[in-house]
């Protein structure tokens, strides 16, 4: 039997539509074997425990690129990343399952070709990158190939997810965003997000506030979020570093000094004023990515 841990990922990171996104100490795990026949799984809602499941799909997908198939499998799922949440739940089912299967097949892929076949299920690469590799990455792809590059951030910082007790679908979200964009609003992104990658990287935190700011994707989708606008307001006047919506929302992400001690309260007590329920996370960022191992039954 394989277990598979697989981190939760915040990604378009500030100004870094589809390109930044960071592993998070938040986990979906996953015990997959191999069995005689059929398919059984279990820990996961009724309505996924069939062959649309993203692992088992992703598992395929993978298979057909290795030319093997199973008799049949197992899969059981221990999840704690909220799904529809913007913090990678399908990343992590994607990436949990094409590990899994590489695994199956005698691990012949490389964590490249992983990558590659991770991004061609999801899309953009921002989620699967750092699900798979850890830390925080810049990742890019041209013609099916993904490039990237890990960036290392300062080790005092941390940061805290604002999540909500309501669901924002990727698709409605992608939905929202227009058909096109203007040259200035490209050059406030391209600008915004070669500071952000400098200013996290040296602990420059008189700049990560400006370095967060997006006009590509947050004020579009932030109308989709009731209470958006207050809860940035407030992390502001709170004194957080900076501040963006996680992926493609609803969840909120802040990134604050490891020497704050205030913040996660205050935001939580300001929070419970609100409609609707709002909880604060604090996470770190996971460094190892997906992590597999070999359990004997």
């Amino acid at each position: 039997m394989i277990s598979i841990k697989v981190p939760a990922t915040s990604a378009n990171m500030g100004p870094g539509f589809d390109c930044l996104g960071v592993a998070l100490d938040l986990y979906n795990d996953y015990e997959i074997e191999e069995t005689a026949s059929g398919i059984e799984i279990t820990g996961c809602e009724e309505c996924y425990s069939n062959e649309t499941n993203l692992i088992y799909t992703s598992m395929q997908k993978c298979f057909e690129v290795l030319n093997y198939q199973p008799k049949g499998l197992k899969i059981n799922i221990n999840s704690s990343i909220p799904i529809s949440r913007g913090l990678g739940s399908s990343a992590a089912c994607i990436v949990g399952g094409i590990a899994a299967a590489n695994e199956l097949a005698g691990g012949k892929l490389t964590k490249a070709q992983l990558l590659e076949i991770a991004n061609d299920i999801e899309g953009h690469p921002d989620n699967v990158a750092p699900a798979l590799l850890g830390g925080m990455i810049i990742a890019v792809q041209n013609k099916g190939k993904v490039y990237h590059e890990n960036v290392k951030i300062a080790d005092n910082l941390r940061l805290c997810a604002i999540i909500p007790d309501f669901t924002l679908s990727t698709s409605e979200a992608r939905a929202a965003l227009p058909h096109k964009l203007s040259y200035g609003d490209a050059i406030f992104n391209i600008s915004r997000a070669a500071l952000l990658v400098t200013a996290l990287a040296n602990g420059s935190y008189d700049l990560i506030r400006h370095a967060c700011e997006d006009v590509l994707h947050q004020p579009y989708r932030s109308k989709l979020i009731p209470g958006y606008d207050e809860i940035m307001q407030k992390s502001k006047e709170l004194d957080c570093l900076g501040i963006f919506l996680s992926g493609a929302g609803p969840t909120i992400m802040a990134i604050i000094k490891n020497t704050d001690k205030s913040f996660v309260s205050d935001i939580q007590s300001f929070l419970d004023t609100l409609k609707g329920k709002w909880i604060v996370k604090e996470l770190h960022i996971d460094y190892q990515g997906t992590v597999i191992s070999k359990v004997c039954k």
